[in-house]
C-alpha cells in the first residue's frame, strides 16, 4: 500500500494537482456556511431564507456541471476558467453588501458560472498517472477533499464570529477567485492525449458513451450522497433528541475520520471493488445507527459506516473515468458532479421529513434502504453489461469457419 502511494506522490503533476485541489476547494466549502451566517445575522433573515439562497446556488451549480464540463472538453481549461473568474469576481464583489433578493440573484448567477474545480482537479489527477495507479490517485484526491471540508468551514465559522460577515464573505469568495486565477496560471494537463498548449479535439457524440452503464454509475453517485446527507442530518437529530448536542461535532469528526481511513485503505488495494458493492456496504453499515443509545455508540457505528464513504465516491469516479473516452471526460465528470449534488439536495429534505414523522432512527433506515435498492439495481445492470462485453470479445476472437470446395462450385462449412 505504501509503495503505491509513494509511486503516485513521486509524480510532480500529482502533487501540484492535489495542492491546487485543497486551495480551490476550501473557499467552496467555506462559502456555504458564511452565506448562511450572513443571511441570518447581517440581513436578519430566517434559516429557511438562508436555505433558499443555498438551494438556488446549489441548483445553479448542478445545472452548470455538464455544460461547463463539455466546454472543458471543447475549449480547454483557460478558455473556461477565464470567464468564470470574471463573472464570479463581479458577482461576489457586490453580493456581500446588498439586500437579500439581490444576494439571491447574484449567488445564483455566480453558481451558473462557478469554476468547475472538482472536475478540473479530478481530471488533472487522472491524466497525471498511469492507468494502473488511477484508483490510488483518485483516493488521494478524496482525502484532499475531506481535508478541505474539515478545514474550510471551521475557519469560516471562526472568522464570522470574529469579524463582520459581509467582509468575511467577501474575503472567502475573493480567495475562490484567486484560486481560479491560480488554476488558469498553472493550466494542468486534463487529458493524457493533449498537451497544455494544444487545442483539444472535439469530443465524440454523447450517444457513444451516454449509455445505461454510465447512467447507472451516476445514479450510484447520487445514492451515495443521499445516504451521506441523510446520515449527517440524522446524527444531528439523534444527539439533540438524546440530550447530547455537544457531541455532534465529535461524532461527525469520527465519521469523517472513518472516511479518511477507508479512502486510504481502498486506494492502496491491489484490486478495484465495484462502486455498487461499496454502496451496499455503506448502506448496510448506516442502518445500525438507528439503534444507537448514546453518543459513544453512535460515534462507534458512524466510524464503521465512514469506512465506506470515500471508497464509494472514489469507485464511482473511477468507473465514470473508464466508461468514457478521455475527450469526453470533462462532460462526464460534470454529470457525475451534478448527480452527487442532486443526491445531497434530495437526501437532507427526505431525511428531515422522515425524522419529523417517524423519529431519527427511521431517517437512517430510509436512506440506507434507498442505498441498498440502488446498489442492487446497479449491480444487476453492470453485471449484464459486463457479460455482454465478454460475449462480444469472445465472438470477435473466434476463428472464421473453414470452408471446403464441393463439386457444384459452392462451399459449405
Amino acid at each position: 500500500m505504501i509503495s503505491r502511494y509513494r509511486r503516485v506522490l513521486a509524480l510532480p503533476a500529482v502533487r501540484r494537482a492535489l495542492l491546487l485541489g485543497v486551495l480551490v476547494r476550501m473557499p467552496v466549502f467555506a462559502g456555504g456556511i458564511v452565506i448562511t451566517l450572513h443571511v441570518v445575522s447581517a440581513l436578519g433573515r430566517t434559516y429557511g431564507q438562508a436555505g433558499v439562497v443555498a438551494a438556488a446556488a446549489t441548483l445553479a451549480i448542478a445545472v452548470s456541471g455538464p455544460w461547463r464540463g463539455r466546454l472543458l472538453d471543447r475549449k480547454g481549461l483557460r478558455r473556461v476558467v477565464a470567464p468564470s473568474v470574471v463573472v464570479t469576481a463581479a458577482c461576489w464583489s457586490v453580493a456581500p453588501f446588498v439586500g437579500y433578493w439581490w444576494l439571491l440573484g447574484l449567488a445564483t448567477l455566480a453558481g451558473l458560472f462557478v469554476i468547475p474545480s472538482f472536475s478540473i482537479i479530478r481530471q488533472a489527477v487522472i491524466a497525471a498517472v498511469p492507468e494502473q495507479d488511477r484508483r490510488t490517485a483518485i483516493s488521494l484526491d478524496a482525502v484532499a477533499v475531506e481535508l478541505s471540508f474539515m478545514t474550510g468551514p471551521a475557519l469560516a465559522v471562526w472568522a464570522a464570529a470574529t469579524w463582520r460577515t459581509d467582509l468575511v464573505l467577501l474575503a472567502v469568495q475573493a480567495a475562490g477567485v484567486l484560486a481560479g486565477v491560480l488554476l488558469w496560471v498553472a493550466n494542468p494537463v486534463l487529458r493524457e492525449d493533449v498537451d497544455p498548449g494544444e487545442q483539444p479535439q472535439a469530443p465524440p457524440p454523447r450517444s457513444a458513451w451516454l449509455r445505461p452503464g454510465f447512467v447507472v454509475v451516476c445514479l450510484g453517485a447520487a445514492a451515495t450522497t443521499l445516504v451521506l446527507a441523510g446520515t449527517d442530518l440524522g446524527v444531528v437529530a439523534a444527539l439533540r433528541d438524546l440530550g447530547q448536542p455537544g457531541a455532534i461535532g465529535p461524532v461527525l469528526a469520527v465519521w469523517g475520520l472513518g472516511s479518511l481511513v477507508g479512502g486510504l485503505v481502498y486506494g492502496g488495494m491491489h484490486r478495484s471493488v465495484s462502486a455498487f458493492w461499496l454502496l451496499g456496504g455503506l448502506a448496510v453499515t448506516t442502518a445500525p445507527l438507528a439503534l444507537a443509545g448514546g453518543a459513544w455508540t453512535l460515534g462507534g457505528l458512524a466510524l464503521v459506516a465512514g469506512l465506506f464513504c470515500a471508497p464509494t465516491i472514489t469507485a464511482t469516479i473511477d468507473q465514470v473515468s473508464r466508461a468514457v473516452p478521455a475527450s469526453a471526460r470533462g462532460e462526464a465528470m460534470g454529470w457525475h458532479g451534478s448527480s452527487m449534488t442532486a443526491g445531497a439536495a434530495l437526501g437532507a429534505p427526505l431525511t428531515g421529513f422522515v425524522i419529523d414523522h417517524s423519529g431519527w432512527g427511521a431517517g437512517f433506515v430510509v436512506v440506507a434502504a434507498a442505498g441498498v435498492l440502488v446498489a442492487l439495481v446497479g449491480s444487476v445492470v453492470t453485471s449484464g453489461a459486463a457479460r455482454g462485453r465478454r460475449a462480444a470479445r469472445a465472438s470477435r476472437s473466434m476463428p472464421a469457419p473453414a470452408h471446403e470446395p464441393v463439386a457444384s462450385g459452392r462451399s459449405v462449412p
